[in-house]
This record gives structure tokens, C-alpha cells and sequence, in this order.
């Protein structure tokens, strides 16, 4: 069942060394992601599931111990999901982006109050089957704790990656409501074409979570909800 979730945007800006003199700048949204960290800790999860967005390469599952790297964005940082390994077992492939800056988020969290496991979600995944997925992790063990990785809309302003998309603000303030209600039919029923368009890296995450947290009675808190380089940056805390 799952009994706590947070919400955090996966930019690799997240860690300060990519930053780099830009890091002051996200110090607001660092610390909300921690506080959301904390407060799954908090909630004393027998499993935890880091979900985010994927590539074919990173899709799928991803043991604790599974490492990840910054170095494609120019920095020599490496990230391990969780710890080490239990028994010294094989970890699989590395991590996806947006599972590495989970992993970081642990690892400053310093994470250590259940096993972690990692799920990469293609971005083309269907929503019926994104929820699924959600409803088969919720049922994986009795206290099932997810942190979601994912952005809104990337098409909030004309120097947003996506330029300026004037359906964006729209699908953002509708994902904020959302995630602030934990209102889990509003995610499910996210416009998949729309996110695509959208560049909203976060869609298929969040459809596994509206399927893990079906009548599970969650509150939702939303805690930080901006654009700052005009992609929409989202944190919120369930339990």
C-alpha cells in the first residue's frame, strides 16, 4: 500500500556542480526537494520506489546500488541509488538522469530508512499502462513509499527549451492543482498528446503515481511550484 509520496523536478541544475555559478539561483527549490525527502523518510516506508522519466536505455527497473553519473553535463560526479548493494549483487545498468538526481537527492538526504529501487518510465508509455504500474508497486508490500521525478511543461517562456507554448501556463496550473489536492483522476487523465507537445518530461511518472496512490487517501501539499528557466519545477509531499 502506499502510504507517502513526494514530487520533485529532475533538471540536472538540481546539483550544484552542473550549476556551477548558476546554483544560488535553485537553492529555494533544493530545499524543498529535501524537505519532501524528509518527509517520506518520516512516514518509515518498508520500500521505496524512485520513479522518473526514461530513455530506452535507462527503462525499467533499477537496483539499490545502481550508479549514475553527471558527466555528460560536464562534471565528475557519480551517484549510487540508495547505497550499496545488498550481498553484493548485480546493480544492472545506470541510472537515467532523472534517477541520478534522485539518487543525489537521497544521498544529501542521507537516506536510510528502507531499501531503494529505481523505475525508469519510457516517455511514450500509455496512461492506462502507467497506471499499472503504479497500482502493482502500491501493492508490492505494506508501506510503499514513491519519489517521483518530473518536470512540467518545458514551453513556458521563448527562452524555455520548447519556446513559448501559450497552452503551457494552462497545463502547468491544472498539474499544480492537482498534485496540491492529490487529486489521482486528475493525473491519470493528463493529456498525453498534449504532455508530448508539451515537453512535459513528468506525464508518465506521474500517471504511475495516480495509479499507486488509488484510494489510498492521501493529502496532498504542493510546496513549490515556479518556472524558473521556463520549464514548469514542481514539488509536492502525500501522505
Amino acid at each position: 500500500m502506499l502510504i507517502a509520496a513526494a514530487v520533485c523536478p529532475c533538471p540536472p541544475l538540481l546539483v550544484p556542480e552542473v550549476a556551477a555559478g548558476a546554483a544560488p539561483e535553485l537553492d529555494g527549490l533544493r530545499a524543498a526537494c529535501l524537505d519532501a525527502v524528509a518527509a517520506l523518510a518520516a512516514a518509515r516506508p518498508e520500500r521505496l520506489i524512485v520513479a522518473g522519466p526514461a530513455e530506452q536505455a535507462g527503462r525499467g527497473a533499477h537496483a539499490q546500488g545502481a550508479t549514475g553519473s553527471f558527466r555528460g553535463f560536464g562534471v565528475d560526479v557519480e551517484v549510487r541509488l540508495g547505497g550499496a548493494a545488498p550481498g553484493g549483487g548485480a546493480v544492472g545498468g545506470p541510472l537515467p538522469p532523472s534517477l541520478a538526481v534522485g539518487a543525489w537527492l537521497l544521498e544529501r538526504a542521507g537516506w536510510d530508512v528502507s531499501p531503494v529501487e529505481g523505475l525508469g518510465v519510457g516517455e511514450p508509455l500509455e496512461a492506462e499502462r502507467c497506471i499499472q504500474v503504479g497500482r502493482k508497486l502500491a501493492a508490492s508490500a505494506e508501506r510503499v513509499a514513491l519519489l517521483v521525478m518530473g518536470d512540467g511543461s518545458a514551453c513556458r517562456t521563448l527562452k524555455a527549451p520548447g519556446y513559448l507554448d501559450e497552452r503551457a501556463a494552462a497545463f502547468d496550473a491544472e498539474l499544480a492543482r492537482a498534485l496540491a489536492a492529490a487529486d489521482t483522476a486528475a493525473l491519470a487523465a493528463l493529456d498525453e498528446q498534449l504532455a508530448y507537445e508539451l515537453k512535459a518530461a513528468g506525464r508518465a511518472p506521474l500517471q504511475v503515481l495516480a495509479g499507486a496512490a488509488e484510494g489510498a487517501g492521501l493529502k496532498g501539499e504542493l510546496r513549490y511550484d515556479e518556472a524558473p528557466y521556463g520549464v514548469g519545477y514542481f514539488v509536492a509531499r502525500w501522505a
